[in-house]
């Protein structure tokens, strides 16, 4: 198993909270199916189907987050409630009022939702206990912060904060193109994008494209900044750093692979390799890059 993208956060290191702890406190946020009257239900999900939230290998914690949803779509309580109120006003004589409809469609909506398909999705969520790492597995922000609000409802007095460096992406991954050198241990890969800050926001992307350091350079000069940069940390991982420090794309290489046999192993023996290779390829490549972006921003006193 391998994340396919990190929004990356910070928690106290060495974190004090136990895989006991942890597990005692996300049990009342366990997973239940939606009832018929619910649209949505979020909860902790077991990662190796064992009844146990927290799933812990060489000290890394591992978490599982379901969501399910009903798949009710607007057009359709919209048409049925036309349909019906378009009864009504044949028997009544007359229109039904604003609040009518509004009643009707409320109660439209609890008749759909039992037979109202549903969608789950499941999101990782990695704590890193030893060094202070809380990772989740989701392309956006907002999902990521569906997971904290979570977390910090169920975890007493738990601390969050987003990862900060000294330099920004923006301008470390600006002045890596500019001056054609990666930083030590990456290389740059063919996929970038470069946004100018002005009010049309002109942007150039560049596509599985061999970046030419002096068009670059010529963005650069008329004012663009890297907003997104494929990079390849060690040989062993690909990835595209984001602007808002979001690492997306990520992908084992051939060598990690290779390294990695798990043939002769079962489903469970599997999973907890997968888990202890990711998690400690991250963890280097994590602080490498924090490295490379200037080290940790110093919280303001």
């Amino acid at each position: 198993m391998w994340f396919k993208n990190l929004q990356i956060y910070r928690i106290p290191a060495p974190w004090a909270i136990s895989a006991e702890q942890l597990e005692a406190f996300l049990a009342p946020q366990a997973f239940a199916k939606c009832s018929s009257l619910e649209l949505q239900s979020q909860g902790w999900l077991s990662p190796r189907d064992n009844g146990m939230l927290v799933h812990t290998v060489n000290r890394q914690m591992m978490l599982l987050l379901g969501t399910e949803k009903k798949l009710l779509p607007a057009t359709v309580v919209n048409q049925v409630t036309k349909a019906r109120a378009a009864e009504i006003e044949e028997q009544q004589g007359f229109a039904p009022g604003r609040k009518q409809l509004k009643d009707l469609k409320e109660q439209i909506t609890d008749e759909l939702l039992p037979r109202a398909f549903s969608i789950q999705r499941n999101t990782w969520v990695w704590i890193g206990p030893v060094n202070g790492w809380l990772v989740i597995d989701a392309a956006s922000t907002a999902k990521a912060e569906e997971i904290l609000k979570l977390l910090l409802a169920a975890v007493d007095k738990l601390q969050i904060s987003g990862l900060r460096t000294a330099h920004s992406p923006l301008t470390s991954m600006t002045n890596w193109l500019a001056s054609d050198e990666a930083p030590h241990g990456f290389t740059v890969d063919q996929d970038t994008e470069l946004r100018a800050s002005g009010e049309g926001k002109a942007t150039v992307r560049y596509v599985r494209h061999t970046i030419e350091a002096d068009d670059v350079r010529r963005h650069i000069a008329a004012g663009k900044q890297c907003t997104r940069l494929a990079m390849t940390w060690a040989d062993h991982i690909s990835f595209v750093l984001t602007e808002s420090l979001a690492i997306k794309r990520i992908a084992p290489l051939d060598v990690l692979k290779e390294g990695n046999d798990t043939s002769s192993k079962n489903d469970d023996e599997r999973f907890d390799s997968d888990m202890m290779l990711m998690t400690g390829e991250l963890s280097k490549m994590l602080n490498d890059l924090v490295f490379a972006l200037g080290g940790e921003a110093q919280a303001l006193s």
